[in-house]
């Protein structure tokens, strides 16, 4: 492996000097450069309400130059297992919703094309069916998925079937995601009707609402996780409205009584030595949180997830 990409250091060059990339690591245009892919999906189109989340991948940015290299309990350090860069935003059209699901698939393709894992920071949730076309376009994935929402649904507005709340039922559909091999962690909330959870539930998917993850408890939750994922190639999805809005305010769609970040935290660390073929955080909407706390919290759970993924890459090594 040629020499690997460092983060900034912030001992040397103070956290609000430079320009702003995920992690503070160098920005690249070359997915063949790079091992693990840190993009921005600046695209909001899919959502049914408060939109803002387009603006999330460059506050994540900024908010990212607060971590360090090294993870303070793995004690993973990404950067020294592989090659990890910014390769700036994925393209979209904020007025052609297929047209930006098309080119979010071809940068995606050309990341994964090269060898490397994608990981991603959102933009509403819709953004993981593009990414899950291009990493599952030759098999379908399990599925991680924290939220406090299935997105399972059919349609909103009439027939419009490409919604923030419509991914996972779609990446079912197109053979994209083995729902037994899916796991949603924290769902809680009012529902529209009584039917719908029935396509999450009935098509074998492992639904986790937040008040069983309460009886449970993490370290069970953590074990059920690993058992639903298996072996098998595994895709991990964030959207940080899992999160008890507490801790997370700036989010398109909050729901009081989730887990907090700390909990995420263990979660997103119990996924170490799963077969992970990449990751998203979705839902970080700056707008909602001038405080620019949502941000952090998501550029904290990217770091997470690009600890796992460094790791899984080092393994297959």
């Amino acid at each position: 492996m040629s020499q690997s990409f460092q983060p900034i250091d912030a001992s040397a060059v103070p956290r609000f000097a430079g320009l702003p990339t995920f992690m503070r690591l160098p920005h690249v245009t070359d997915p063949a450069e790079v091992d693990i892919a840190l993009f921005g999906v600046p695209w909001d189109a899919g959502t049914t309400n408060r939109a803002g989340a387009r603006h999330g991948p460059r506050e994540i940015r900024n908010q990212s130059s607060f971590l360090r290299a090294v993870h303070h309990v793995s004690r993973i350090a990404p950067y020294e297992l592989c090659r990890v860069a910014d390769l700036g935003d994925a393209p979209v059209n904020p007025f052609d919703l297929q047209d930006s699901l098309a080119k979010i698939t071809g940068f995606v393709e050309s990341v994964v094309a090269a060898g490397g894992l994608p990981l991603a920071a959102g933009g509403d949730h819709l953004c993981s069916l593009p990414i899950l076309r291009a990493v599952a376009r030759d098999r379908p994935v399990g599925l991680v998925h924290f939220d406090a929402h299935s997105d399972t649904n059919d349609s909103y507005f009439g027939d419009n079937r490409y919604t923030h709340g419509t991914p996972f039922r779609r990446a079912v559909e197109e053979g994209l995601v083995d729902p037994k091999r899916t796991i949603q962690i924290g769902i809680r909330g009012s529902i529209y009707g009584a039917e719908d959870m029935a396509f999450a539930e009935g098509s074998g998917m492992r639904v986790v609402y937040i008040e069983e993850y309460f009886m449970l408890g993490t370290e069970k939750v953590v074990e059920e996780i690993r058992r639903v994922a298996g072996d098998g190639p595994t895709y991990v999805s964030f959207d940080v409205d899992g999160l008890d809005p507490a801790f997370a305010p700036g989010t398109g769609t909050p729901e009081i009584g989730g887990y907090g970040t700390h909990e995420a935290q263990v979660m997103l660390r119990g996924l170490q030595g799963l077969d992970l073929v990449g990751g998203d955080v979705v839902e970080v909407a700056p707008p909602f949180d001038p405080s620019g706390n949502t941000a952090l919290v998501g550029a904290t759970l990217m770091f997470e997830i690009l600890c796992v993924l460094a790791d899984t890459f080092a393994r297959r090594q």
